[in-house]
């Protein structure tokens, strides 16, 4: 499955304006994250590699004062409204770049941090390579990526209607293990959490996937336009998980640590 990063940047880019409303997984995940390393130590020149709309580096900034902070998206209407957010924080850097493709000079940085990005990136053993090459000799890299448990029920809804692939497969924990040992990492730690919003209607869900810019972004995967019968099949099969009226989506989140 190859990811298509043109519709990636265009979707990320169209919810820059409604992300903050629908992101309190984003914002549990990223609480997680930094609940699991000593962030006040964060005194150098730091890394927010996929800033969103600024949620990470804005909890960063509350409790660590690090000497320069930059803050890196691939769109650039997410990068403006972190920029909008942090407009006052003189140690705040801004960056719209490709996560695959940094534009930095080797050992530049302490910390590279990242939540919930790294799961929209191709070639992740590539992108590791590259987030080793510019941490600094025994710097950190912190980061939180969807597990392939993720949208597990939406998944076996679809499965039900057709063979075709409609929701984003991720990575396991051995294999993000791997790629990180190839890339030269050490002392790699990785925690699991498993997340279950409730959700009134499968509706709602697609809604609140789509308003995170989350939907289906497969590139070289179906081409014709998924039918409103085959829909409401998808919607029906996902029936069979509701409780107290309500449904759950499954969304499995590694956090990790390793050292550079």
């Amino acid at each position: 499955m190859c990811l298509d990063k043109r519709r990636i940047k265009r979707s990320f880019a169209n919810a820059s304006g409604t992300y903050d409303k629908v992101s309190e997984l984003q914002r549990s995940a990223g609480r997680e994250l930094l609940r699991s390393v000593d962030v006040a130590a964060f005194n150098g020149v730091l890394l927010d590699l996929g800033c969103g709309t600024g949620f990470l580096s804005s909890e960063l900034l509350a409790c660590s004062a690090p000497e320069t902070l930059m803050v890196l998206d691939i769109a650039l209407a997410m990068v403006l409204e972190t920029q909008r957010k942090l407009i006052n924080e003189k140690s705040v850097r801004f960056m719209c770049a490709d996560a695959e493709y940094l534009p930095i000079v080797a050992h530049s940085f302490d910390t590279v941090l990242s939540n919930l990005v790294l799961q929209w990136c191709h070639n992740l053993e590539a992108v590791f390579k590259d987030i080793k090459r510019v941490l600094k000799l025994n710097g950190q890299f912190v980061f939180s990526t969807f597990g392939p448990q993720t949208l597990c029920e939406l998944k076996n809804a679809w499965a039900s209607v057709d063979d075709f692939n409609h929701v984003n497969s991720f990575y396991s924990q051995t294999q993000l293990i791997h790629f990180l040992e190839q890339a030269g990492f050490k002392e790699i730690e990785l925690n699991t959490t498993l997340y279950t919003p409730r959700y009134e209607s499968v509706g709602l869900l697609m809604q609140s996937l789509k308003q995170l810019g989350a939907q289906q972004v497969i590139k070289g995967g179906r081409k014709s336009i998924t039918t409103k019968s085959a829909l409401q099949q998808m919607m029906a099969a996902y029936e069979i998980h509701r409780v107290d009226g309500v449904i759950p989506a499954t969304f499995e989140v590694f956090n990790v640590i390793a050292k550079a």
